[in-house]
């Protein structure tokens, strides 16, 4: 901790500075050793992608599939759900994405030119749902996993005919963005600024923001900026309160988005820090509530207003005057400057 004190803590054990440390901002303490509970792995993965041409039956579409709680004929049938927003030539553009020829909605010899034109009907701006179901080892058998993705085709709301099902084994789903990173590092994209915008959204906004930011911002003076722009949701209960980690606390589900775009040329940082300050503004003006990972505020008054809030704020003193208050810890976020009275 701050006072140089090592202290082992869980969540029951000393589960203050457990909380305090989660989403901590290295506030408390620096974590020397953790323990993390291993569940048996799956050997199996089918990587679902299928593609929206409106942000509202996307988000419909996620919301259900991560509602465990009340029974619907989508819910729990995927095990990682994720979502993606291809505006303009995005889909081709973004390193996460694979090249149009892996896709089987891309693999016909006219698929470029389908996507291009479903693109323009959609008024320049695709979404892409992307899933995956696991299955082997302990994670159950084939049969069962078709049966699943039988009803996933069938109830899902994307377009009919650009729908891309792969069976890989489950390293290589996690390990998908790997060819990406290579490509990006072959042709020296890689080591360049990374002006990213991380936000969560409380569900009943997440439409205003779409409208706003990926059909409007983010169409405009983009050029040369390449990235994946993610969005999907999260269940709140899912979250421990108690930690320090800041999320929309007023609905049941929030949402991430992530603007993850490289300035690979000159001129595209200053554009893209300006372009994601303009989001920012808007969410304020329009009166949407988000938090922002990982934030940057010139003050104090900054992360007490726009990242705490007065609640949250108040605990995260008290904790600072616990654990650090010679404010010796992380003063270069510039949270805490001086110590604590």
């Amino acid at each position: 901790t701050g006072l140089g004190e090592m202290v082992t803590c869980s969540k029951e054990r000393n589960s203050d500075l457990f909380d305090a440390v989660l989403g901590g901002l290295g506030q408390f303490g620096v974590i020397t050793r953790a323990r993390i509970p291993l569940v048996p792995a799956p050997t199996r993965a089918r990587w679902v992608r299928l593609l929206y041409t409106g942000a509202a039956a996307l988000t419909g579409d996620q919301e259900q599939l991560i509602d465990v709680e009340r029974a619907n004929a989508l819910s729990g049938l995927m095990d990682y759900v994720e979502g993606t927003v291809l505006a303009d030539k995005g889909l081709i553009g973004s390193w996460r994405s694979p090249s149009p020829s892996s896709s089987s909605f891309c693999s016909e010899p006219d698929a470029a030119a389908r996507v291009a034109k479903l693109t323009e009907e959609a008024g320049g701006v695709l979404y892409c749902l992307e899933g995956a179901l696991y299955y082997g080892g302990t994670a159950g058998g084939e049969p069962d996993v078709e049966k699943r993705l039988e009803t996933l085709l069938r109830e899902l709301r994307y377009e009919r005919g650009f729908a891309s099902v792969h069976d890989v084994s489950y390293v290589e789903f996690l390990d998908r963005v790997r060819d990406g990173e290579l490509k990006l590092r072959a042709a020296g994209q890689w080591d360049v600024p990374h002006p990213w915008l991380n936000l969560f959204l409380p569900r009943s906004r997440v439409l205003d923001f779409a409208a706003g930011v990926f059909h409007g911002i983010l169409r405009r003076g983009t050029t040369g900026a390449m990235g994946p722009v993610l969005v999907y949701p999260m269940n709140r209960n899912r979250w421990d309160g108690d930690m320090s980690a800041v999320f929309p606390e007023e609905e049941e589900v929030f949402y991430t988005v992530g603007i993850l775009r490289s300035a690979v040329s000159d001129g595209d940082l200053a554009r893209l820090v300006k372009q994601n300050d303009e989001i920012l503004r808007f969410c304020e003006e329009a009166g949407i509530r988000c938090v922002q990972y990982l934030s940057y505020y010139a003050d104090q008054a900054g992360w007490e207003k726009k990242h705490f809030g007065p609640a949250k704020w108040a605990r995260f003193v008290e904790r600072k005057r616990k654990y650090d208050p010679k404010a010796i810890l992380s003063r270069g976020q510039r949270i805490f400057t001086s110590p604590l009275a």
